[in-house]
């Protein structure tokens, strides 16, 4: 049984859903791929203490990798590009050809900025550590302008 909630965040309000207690999704306003308001169940304000802690901690520049169970629900190929988000350290880039590299499959940048749009749990899974080939900022789900947010916050806290 799916259950939400929505908090504060420095990027706006973040609905994060839960699938039989496991997180499963975290979204932001307008994000693109966001599944439907009717989908995330009812809401509960107890359910998500682990979750809220870790990304408050985040925001505070004090968590650099989050350690909650997820629930990701997505083909084999997303999973595997999902996991391999998780690989990329706080305050670094990878770009989608190198994600395709570590996948076994240098051929699939395009596959891979596919999956890696259809993450249903962004910030945790840090999809907006991806960037383009010659550096520059690509695709976001939460909007451009988060991803530069994020990684700049990023960039200044990793030093700490």
């Amino acid at each position: 049984m799916k259950q939400h909630t929505v908090i504060d965040s420095p990027y706006g309000p973040l609905t994060l859903v839960a699938d039989d207690g496991v997180l499963c999704g975290l979204y932001m306003t307008g994000q693109r791929h966001r599944p439907p308001e009717e989908s995330f169940g009812p809401r509960d304000e107890t359910l998500f203490g682990a979750a809220e802690e870790q990304l408050e901690a985040y925001f505070a520049g004090e968590l650099k990798e989050f350690t909650l169970e997820l629930r990701l629900d997505g083909t084999p190929f997303q999973r595997s590009v999902w996991s391999e988000l998780r690989k990329i350290p706080y305050g670094e880039t990878r770009t989608y050809g190198e994600l395709a590299e570590a996948l076994g499959n240098p051929a699939a940048s395009r596959a891979v900025g596919l999956a890696n749009g259809k993450n249903p749990v962004g910030i945790v899974v840090p999809c907006h550590r991806v960037i383009g080939a010659g550096g520059g900022l690509t695709g976001y789900g939460g909007g451009l302008d988060r991803k530069q947010r994020l990684l700049d916050f990023e960039g200044q806290t990793a030093l700490f």
